[in-house]
């Protein structure tokens, strides 16, 4: 009987010793999915912000077009103002020469009265 109990003692420290490295070695495949998850999303992260960083540069590209055309603009201001002042000019202009038009006629409709009816 006592060489049954050392020997169930090696069968149960056998046991525990599977037990233990089983579980060591489960425990260290899952650090290890976790450690392969955790480094594709690092990779994720780092590609995103290359992609970002893109269009970071395309936005400040786009800022300095922006304040380009405001620059250029800005110098047609003085052009527009005279453009309009121009535009009024001629609006005035068409209403003298409305009335001096409607003057005319009045004149060649006299004109015509006389001669067709010369005065007596």
């Amino acid at each position: 009987m006592a060489d049954k109990e050392p020997e169930v003692q090696d069968d149960l420290a056998e046991s525990l010793n599977d037990l233990f490295t089983s579980l060591s070695s489960m425990v260290k495949s899952e650090l290890q999915g976790t450690n392969n998850v955790l480094e594709l999303l690092e990779k994720m992260n780092l590609r995103v912000a290359q992609e970002y960083k893109g269009f970071g540069d395309v936005a400040s590209g786009l800022g300095v077009f922006v304040k380009q055309l405001k620059n250029k603009s800005g110098n047609f201001d003085e052009y527009v103002q005279q453009i309009d002042a121009i535009e009024q000019q001629v609006t005035e202009f068409e209403a003298v020469i409305s009335v001096l038009d409607r003057y005319v006629s009045l004149l060649e409709s006299k004109v015509q009265s006389v001669y067709q009816h010369p005065p007596p």
